[in-house]
């Protein structure tokens, strides 16, 4: 309500933090935002955003939900994607600073401009994702592409066939998520510089997070180097190695502070299974155990189209690995997460707790009618 009565007279920051999904709150607070605000936005329900419930998803959030191990960044590109649609309704549009995900939730800093002509070239910034149900490769396609003038121009596609093309499985489709950047980096950087000069409990996480997240490639999505070597049943290489690979071919590679075994890359899709067919052949899996429609099988038939080198790369090894910073957090305690949601009850005559409210309940309803509360038994009709 507050939020609503000042959309006249707005406000230059505007923090949602709801406990759960924080749609029902994103039309007010997109409106009462002066231009060129800052909205902060907390979403924890990271179940429905991480591909457990689709269907639900796509009811809060207007887009479907995948079930992947870049799930993370898939539930910061929705919840985005989702903001940018309320804020176009009132011909607004968002510029993102920062998108973290951390612990058991995801947080975006975005700030809100009024234009009409970049809420249309928005529509690039917005795509579906395909995924193999197979090899769980997964393809982008925008909604729309950028013209040398103003505006948009419709895509073609799709830009996959019926079956995978590495693994002959079928795709599934999920979205729309955000395509554009998830961080300024200037921002992280003023950021991160100011964090240095100051003396705070969680610093150390702080830098370590901040100084992944400013080496992170502007480049949607990730693989996870462990995953990749489960689906062809290969020994996993280490993390630089593997980098090194990529490197070598002349792509560019990084971290996403989401995942501490993320690869984030600019390689096409074919580029990173030449990287995996390349380490089998110098550590062979084995074959004669997978089945004949298994994806592994059929990608390491495939003949590599490119020759790799594993050699080191002076690039594999970033500087936030190098120094050894807290750039991952280690979970406290097992089963550390979310607590559930506050039941505290405010009138002191309701402290009874539900449980006792409840005793006997079915006792309770069931028991016998005294004969005083009973009916009069129905008289017999003579036969005279």
């Amino acid at each position: 309500m507050v939020m609503y009565q000042h959309r006249k007279k707005r406000f230059d920051a505007v923090d949602l933090d709801p406990y759960g999904c924080p749609s029902i709150f994103l039309d007010g607070a997109v409106q009462c935002l002066a231009n060129g605000g800052l909205l902060l936005v907390t979403a924890t329900d990271m179940a429905v955003l991480a591909g457990n419930s689709p269907e639900t998803c796509f009811v809060k959030y207007g887009a479907v939900s995948l079930k992947s191990k870049a799930c993370h960044e898939i539930a910061l590109r929705i919840l985005l994607q989702h903001i940018a649609a309320h804020a176009g309704r009132y011909g607004r549009y968002i510029v993102p600073l920062l998108s973290v995900s951390v612990d058991f939730y995801i947080r975006v800093f975005v700030r809100i401009y009024t234009g009409q002509i970049k809420c249309k070239e928005n529509t690039s910034n917005l795509g579906m994702i395909y995924q193999c149900t197979g090899c769980e490769t997964m393809t982008i396609h925008p909604l729309g592409m950028k013209k040398l003038n103003a505006g948009c121009k419709l895509p073609v596609g799709p830009p996959v066939d019926q079956l995978c093309k590495f693994c002959r499985y079928k795709h599934h489709m999920g979205g729309p998520i955000w395509l554009g950047p998830l961080h300024d980096q200037a921002f992280v950087k003023q950021l991160l510089d100011s964090i240095e000069t100051l003396e705070l409990a969680t610093s150390k996480r702080l830098i370590g997070v901040l100084s992944v997240i400013g080496e992170e490639l502007d480049t949607p999505l990730y693989y996870v180097l462990d995953r990749l070597m489960s689906i062809v049943r290969c020994d996993t290489p280490s993390m630089v190695k593997f980098r090194s690979g990529l490197l070598n071919a002349g792509y560019n590679v990084s971290f996403s502070h989401a995942n501490k075994l993320s690869i984030k890359t600019n390689a096409p899709a074919e580029i990173v299974w030449n990287v995996v067919k390349a380490w089998e052949k110098m550590h062979p899996a084995k074959r004669e155990k997978l089945g004949k429609e298994s994806p592994a099988l059929a990608i390491l038939t495939a003949q590599p189209t490119i020759e790799i080198s594993f050699d080191l790369h002076p690039a594999a090894n970033p500087e936030s690995r190098k120094l050894h910073m807290q750039r991952f957090q280690v979970n406290p305690t097992a089963n550390w997460g979310p607590g559930a949601r506050s039941t505290t009850i405010v009138d002191p005559r309701e402290k009874t707790s539900k449980r006792q409210r409840n005793q006997n309940k079915h006792k309770k309803k069931h028991q016998h009618i005294s004969p005083s509360d009973s009916p009069p038994p129905k008289q017999q009709k003579s036969n005279v």
